[in-house]
């Protein structure tokens, strides 16, 4: 696990993920002490440009931030979330503008009747903001599994998030997002620009010269690494 040192100077911006489960504990960071653990960097874009995994109690259940430490940025991205995202993760967008983090929920946590609906956010400011980009995953009651069919991808502009489908192992359902500046996923697009939807085996090369500059793509956590301040549960 590459070590990671504390970043001096920076600022945080509150850009929470959402999930569609009805469980207090998602966004729960204030409820715990802080434990004796050293963070971990648990996906990294580049050399400078990293999602940190912090004050957890395990793999699955911490606080996510983003971090560049070449401008100065450290974004909170949210709690017991990012970091149980299964799935292939992408961020290639050569600019550095664009970038994408999907989310999920730990193991074995409970979701309502209806289920979890799992979101991703967006940055198109180089990680300064985020925004929610809606969810990729709805009504789900093991997202932590299903989290593991997807495969989440940013471009120079735009982001795929693709499926795999369950009618073929060796196909996947591709929704296409764009990005431009400032985008809200959410409402309507700007006049001229559009999204699309169609199955990788109709475009077997979009995903072609995509790459990570790291090479990583996929969430990594060292889970030996535990706290022995981990509070004990009350009787």
């Amino acid at each position: 696990m590459i070590a990671y040192r504390p970043i001096l100077g920076v600022f945080a911006i509150a850009a929470f993920l959402t999930t569609g489960c009805a469980n207090p504990s998602s966004n729960r960071s204030d409820e715990v002490s802080s434990f004796d653990v050293p963070p971990q960097v648990i996906y990294r874009i580049d050399d400078h440009r990293f999602i940190t995994l912090e004050n957890y109690r395990d793999c699955r259940h911490g606080t996510t931030y983003y971090n560049d430490v070449r401008q100065g940025i450290r974004t909170k991205l949210g709690t017991d979330s990012v970091e149980n995202y299964q799935g292939r993760l992408i961020n290639a967008d050569p600019t550095g503008r664009n970038i994408v983090i999907p989310s999920s929920e730990p193991p074995r946590r409970s979701c309502p009747d209806r289920g979890c609906n799992i979101a991703f956010i967006y940055s198109t400011d180089e990680g300064r903001s985020f925004r929610s980009g809606g969810y990729y995953i709805r009504n789900t009651w093991k997202p932590f599994l299903d989290s593991a069919q997807y495969i989440v991808v940013a471009t120079s502009d735009r982001i795929y998030i693709a499926e795999k489908s369950s009618k073929s192992i060796d196909n996947y359902r591709v929704q296409q997002y764009p990005l431009v500046p400032g985008i809200d996923l959410r409402k309507p697009f700007p006049p001229g620009v559009e999204g699309d939807r169609f199955l990788a085996s109709q475009r077997p090369d979009y995903l072609k010269g995509l790459h990570t500059p790291s090479g990583q793509e996929y969430i990594s956590c060292d889970d030996s690494i535990r706290p022995s301040n981990f509070p004990k549960p009350t009787p």
